[in-house]
């Protein structure tokens, strides 16, 4: 008899109200996101306290979680912001809190108790033991470090028990150890423990002849480093790509799949997540599409995409050199029905009337829309030919398909 594990949990970034509502129309079932300080975003707007309130609301139409992150590792000045940040939560009905400092979780248990705790990749744990230490603090789900390959997350997975595991597989990576780096603190006094990453990692360098000498081998150089022309991200890491494996997770009951990109735009949630929820659904449906699937994470990579540590050896996907020969640009997201065939848009890239547009429906459902079948509208109802960015418009067309927090983007 053949018995299919349950599906994990898809759980996907919201850095303020406009990701939560498209990680929810396009399938999540869980977000997290966090408050105005110490979740590890601080270009995320994060949410104030109303706002959570009509997030979890948000989220209950939905039968969606919420887990809010309080995940920084605090300095002693900090521990004020902490105590704040749990009184801010207390009372409210989430689903977890995501934290990393056993200080946290201390300050948590007292504050907060009746709150589940996550574990934070800041954690960085990776191994059995690692895991039922948490569990004795009362963790109730652990983030399993990204530098874990296949072998190991699945030992980890046969032997701890009455825990979830969670697994990032997609998204950026990190130069050091689960996210806990010294380079921006160093160069821009920004830590990025505290949330305040820089990104230096991903700068352009540009050095002439670089030779690097290993104390016992003088005058022989152990490490060479030449660049001819124009700069190089010698630092930066591929994105983390494993939709491919999505089959093996679930094989391996791991609870959770998560999405890194609170700091990441509407539209790369949107496909990202239509994708990961299609994969897992096709899944269930005995209807796996891998080639589908990469195809339309290269149309949104700026990264090479890659398998990080989750395999031995490292296997790269499309990524922003061999992506298809395509121009599928995300030109608007839905707002909201105004009549019968008429819906308030945001627009995100200029938008002529003149092109073939596509509907990025949940499912990878991409309907096509001649240019002749709709016309656009400026705030004031009068039709205009072409729409730029930053502003609202109207988007009019009697396409049956269309919904709220959907996208629209350039045809082929």
């Amino acid at each position: 008899m053949d018995i299919t594990p349950p599906l994990p949990e898809l759980l996907c970034p919201a850095g303020d109200m406009e990701h939560l509502q498209t990680a929810l129309a396009y399938g999540a079932d869980a977000v997290y996101l966090g408050g105005s300080q110490l979740n590890l975003r601080s270009k995320a707007r994060g949410f104030s306290r109303d706002q959570l309130n009509k997030a979890i609301t948000l989220a209950g139409n939905h039968n969606a979680r919420i887990y809010y992150c309080l995940n920084a590792l605090p300095l002693q000045k900090d521990i004020s912001l902490v105590r704040d940040q749990l009184e801010q939560v207390s009372g409210l009905d989430l689903d977890g809190l995501i934290v990393a400092d056993p200080g946290v979780i201390s300050l948590a248990g007292e504050k907060v108790p009746n709150l589940k705790l996550h574990l934070s990749t800041q954690a960085n744990t990776c191994n059995e033991y690692s895991v039922n230490f948490w569990k004795k603090q009362g963790v109730k789900r652990v983030n399993l470090s990204r530098e874990l390959g296949l072998k190991d997350i699945k030992a980890i997975s046969a032997r701890v028990k009455d825990i979830e595991l969670e697994i990032f597989v997609h998204g950026a990576m990190c130069m050091a150890i689960s996210g806990r780096c010294f380079l921006s603190a160093h160069l821009n006094a920004r830590s990025a423990n505290q949330g305040l990453c820089a990104h230096p990692c991903r700068y352009e360098y540009r050095p002439f002849v670089l030779d690097l000498e290993e104390r016992t081998r003088p005058g022989v150089p152990v490490w060479q480093l030449e660049q001819e022309d124009n700069y190089s991200r010698i630092l930066s890491a591929e994105d983390l790509c494993l939709v491919k494996y999505i089959p093996w997770f679930i094989r391996n009951n791991i609870h959770s799949l998560k999405i890194e990109g609170r700091t990441k735009s509407v539209s790369y949630l949107a496909i990202v997540t239509d994708v990961y929820r299609t994969a897992l659904n096709d899944f269930a449906r005995k209807k796996f599409r891998p080639i589908k699937y990469l195809e339309e994470l290269a149309l949104i990579s700026t990264r090479p995409m890659a398998t990080g540590f989750f395999l031995k050896n490292r296997r790269f996907f499309a990524g922003p050199q061999k992506a298809p020969v395509r121009n599928n640009k995300i030109l608007a997201r839905i707002i909201e029905k105004i009549s019968s065939h008429k819906w308030l848009v945001q627009i995100k890239e200029k938008w002529p009337d003149s092109i073939d547009v596509e509907l990025v429906l949940p499912g990878l459902k991409r309907p096509a829309i001649p240019a002749m079948e709709y016309s656009l509208e400026d705030a004031s109802g009068q039709k205009t030919h072409a729409a730029h960015s930053g502003m609202t418009a109207v988007f009019c067309c009697d396409h049956d398909q269309i919904q709220e927090n959907i996208f629209i983007r350039s045809g082929d």
